[in-house]
């Protein structure tokens, strides 16, 4: 690690008050030794200084939900409509080698630090992205997929999940950790649900699922029908005996609602979904453009943060969204449920730590967690810098550090 003083025209701690002409102190251990105003902050004389004009430190944001080993297919995959979508994805995903999918991830990472992020929660399963994050020293959790719609193959799926996750489980070092995906009730029988989710409790691992992300998943778990039901019965498999069931209650029948599960998107949900979920402690990762550029609808975030749902925000994967940019989403969050600047830029940060369990060491500015902090670029004035970051863009990042260590910086 190496110490070092940060200084800028504001800084955001987001569990304080914004600071005008602030700095921060990053001690060599890579934790955040003090942070205020720039006349008081210390200026040890062998700690290396760096001061931004018009722009403000804030912390490392977090990224709830990404797929970096899909890093490079945006342009290979033009269909839009979902089940389509997915089908053409997973056919494309066939064609990689285990080496394309790690410097994929790669670049993902890379992608993520150019735009602000410092930690990723990230769903895959190739094994890629812990390898990234393990040689990068990075900061994160790799939830590892598993797959299985046929009731009759749930024992084997699990056998095989529990193998990579065993296989893998040595880099999750330092800030690395590892957890399990049941991917969506689409692709994973009630079976396997069940089976994942016993085994993740058991072992403490963190979960992470796609969940009523679709009109398409609620109408397969509901009425038996769609596009997913089509798919199932084409391949000869049973429908599940979900007639009348939400997603959200689909996952709470089989013990995969906890307050370790992260539910990725949770468009199509109802008050009762929104108080299983509350009630469960089950957190959500909330990605706005991806849910508009599937046509998927408008999640009710606002009744989501009502209920005291833990909610971050995530970019999902390029292939639906494009590059990651954290800020347009959370800007897009923000015009959709009409939260003002301090509230959302929270939930980029402070608010995706505690949506992964992670905000005793990071997502504030807080003497003792991880000097995790991005820099970001505002135009010349005097108005609310909070504001001013949410006008700015991952074009705007002029630094990124993890633990202090600089990651990227522009010229």
């Amino acid at each position: 690690m190496l110490a070092r003083r940060l200084a800028a025209r504001w800084v955001i701690p987001v569990d304080g008050a914004p600071i005008e002409r602030g700095a921060v102190l990053i001690g060599a251990d890579g934790r955040i030794s003090a942070v205020g105003l720039d006349a008081v902050v210390p200026r040890p004389h062998d700690t290396p200084a760096v001061e931004f004009d018009d722009a403000v430190i804030l912390p490392g944001l977090i990224n709830t939900h990404t797929h970096l080993e899909l890093t490079g297919f945006a342009a290979q995959v033009p269909e839009r409509e979902f089940a389509t979508w997915i089908r053409r994805l997973r056919e494309l995903k066939t064609t990689r080698t285990a080496a394309e999918y790690v410097a994929a991830a790669r670049r993902g990472l890379a992608e993520c630090y150019a735009a602000g992020v410092t930690t990723v929660a990230d769903t895959g399963d190739s094994g890629a992205v812990i390898r990234v994050l393990a040689e990068a020293g990075g900061s994160g959790v790799a939830y590892q997929e598993v797959f299985g719609p046929r009731p009759s193959q749930s024992e084997a799926s699990l056998t095989g999940l529990q193998e990579r996750v065993r296989e893998l489980a040595p880099l999750a070092t330092g800030r690395v950790r590892i957890g399990v995906s049941p991917h969506a009730p689409y692709t994973v029988s009630g079976p396997l649900f069940s089976a994942v989710a016993g085994w993740a409790r058991a072992e403490g691992l963190p979960l992470a699922v796609h969940v009523a992300e679709s009109g398409a998943e609620s109408q397969f778990l509901l009425a038996g029908s769609g596009p997913f039901a089509q798919a199932w019965l084409a391949r000869g498999i049973s429908l599940p005996p979900s007639a009348g069931f939400t997603p959200v209650r689909w996952l709470a029948e089989h013990g995969v609602l906890s307050d370790r599960c992260l539910c990725i998107h949770a468009v199509q949900i109802d008050p009762t979904d929104i108080r299983q979920l509350a009630d469960s402690g089950a957190a959500v990762a909330h990605c706005p453009l991806s849910n508009l550029a599937h046509d998927h609808g408008v999640a009710p975030l606002a009744a989501l943060l009502e209920a005291g749902v833990r909610v971050g925000l995530g970019t999902d994967s390029e292939v639906s969204v494009g590059r990651p940019d954290l800020l347009a989403e959370a800007r897009a969050a923000a015009t959709q449920a009409g939260l003002n600047p301090d509230t959302v830029l929270e939930l980029g940060t402070l608010g995706g730590a505690r949506a992964l369990g992670l905000d005793r060491e990071t997502g504030s500015l807080t003497p003792g967690k991880w000097g995790d902090c991005a820099i970001i670029r505002v135009a010349e004035g005097n108005g609310d810098p909070a504001e001013m970051v949410l006008h700015s863009s991952a074009h705007d990042v002029l630094g990124t550090y993890v633990g202090g260590r600089e990651v990227y910086r522009t010229l």
